[in-house]
């Protein structure tokens, strides 16, 4: 039988941006040791105070059927959340919990387009953002933040593209690069989603880890609110990424058709889930900064060690756990000096191809071992980016 041409187009060519780290993957399961830097992961596991919430949650009896737009208290307190990040008043209509952050970024393009509409996003952008578009029956439309400007989006290139469009997906702080946008950037795609009446979703799950500068929601500009879809997750901010919990804010009648359609999708998260997520949100900012600050404690070390460096330069980076890095004094692309780098030194990292073609010449590794392992990784990378260049030298 013949699949759908929907399903067969998600990811065209087949290539889903992964390559390297499902290698890697496959690598360490053949009993090779590779230290990997591909993945968003944290080095700890999700602490087990919201672990016995969750139990505790489970064993009370929170196993059945929970309410689909999410309970009560957790939406109340994404609200709340929500409405002291960012001044824009949140209740509990405002806001759809729903199975991680991904599950909300395809809601959020359902309620933005119709089939064959083009919905816009940044590139480099996170690898499942064009197939997220496309399930949603759009097209996705790259906008080129080039490395020049730190990878922000241009003026220009975004009214360019905005004719027509009915979406614009922002991500800050951004995965790959690290960019935080600052507030005339906002200002400017705030402008565009006025001008062409554009829905702007904003995938803010890195909102807790930022190291320069501050993050402002686009949702807190003047106008913004009504047009802007905001999506959070605990993953990230919490270490919990495998218990599959986010949320989608943005106007009330929106979410009402975005509740509708979890009705249909996924049915709500498990009660016992909300329960330990609400605990986790209970415990406040501290806790978050404990999860951030490993992250900017390696970010720290790796810059350090890359202050004039010859063959590498770390792109400037103000948020997220991740670090890209331009290697193009090699000669080599991200997707060749990725692949030698695992085959030779056993590193793990993506390709800034993975992302777009903006990225190009760059690869992006994650902040995600524990710091002496980061440290024999970066030493091992660097080492083989000088080699690489001293070669090239030579040849020349």
């Amino acid at each position: 039988m013949r699949v759908s041409e929907r399903i067969e187009g998600l990811t065209p060519g087949g290539d889903d941006g992964w390559g390297i780290f499902h290698r890697a993957r496959a690598l360490e399961a053949q009993g090779l040791p590779i230290l990997n830097l591909t993945i968003g992961e944290h080095d700890i596991r999700t602490d087990p105070a919201i672990l016995d919430a969750m139990h505790r949650a489970a064993r009370a009896g929170a196993t059945g059927y929970a309410a689909i737009p999410g309970i009560a208290p957790l939406r109340d307190a994404i609200a709340a959340r929500l409405t002291e990040a960012t001044g824009v008043p949140t209740a509990r209509d405002n806001v759809l919990v729903t199975p991680g952050g991904q599950a909300a970024l395809f809601a959020a393009h359902m309620i933005a387009l119709d089939p064959g509409d083009r919905g816009l996003m940044i590139d480099p952008y996170y690898a499942t953002y064009p197939g997220t578009i496309r399930a949603a029956g759009g097209i996705a439309v790259p906008v080129t933040a080039p490395a020049e400007t730190g990878f922000l989006p241009r003026a220009a290139d975004l009214r360019a593209a905005a004719p027509g469009a009915r979406s614009l997906l922002v991500n800050t702080p951004n995965n790959p690069t690290g960019a935080v946008y600052p507030v005339d950037t906002l200002e400017t795609i705030a402008a565009v989603c006025h001008d062409h009446d554009l829905w702007l979703i904003s995938d803010e799950v890195y909102d807790t880890q930022v190291w320069q500068g501050a993050h402002v929601s686009p949702r807190a500009l003047p106008g913004m609110g009504d047009r802007t879809l905001v999506v959070g997750s605990l993953s990230k901010s919490h270490a919990m990424t495998g218990s599959r919990l986010g949320w989608l804010v943005g106007p009330a009648e929106a979410i009402r058709h975005a509740v509708l359609l979890a009705t249909h999708i996924t049915y709500g998260v498990p009660g016992y889930i909300q329960d330990a997520g609400l605990f986790a949100l209970a415990q406040g900012p501290a806790f978050e900064a404990g999860i951030a600050a490993p992250f900017a404690r390696r970010r720290a070390a790796a810059l350090a060690r890359l202050d004039g460096h010859p063959a590498l330069r770390a792109v400037p980076s103000g948020g997220a756990m991740y670090l890209m890095l331009d290697i193009r004094a090699t000669g080599l692309s991200g997707t060749a000096f990725a692949e030698a780098l695992l085959d030779e030194a056993h590193i793990a990292v993506m390709p800034g191809e993975s992302f777009g073609t903006a990225a190009a010449g760059h690869v992006r590794i994650a902040l995600t071992l524990p710091d002496e392992a980061f440290a024999e990784a970066f030493a091992r990378l660097v080492s083989f980016a000088e080699a690489r260049v001293a070669a090239r030298h030579t040849d020349a």
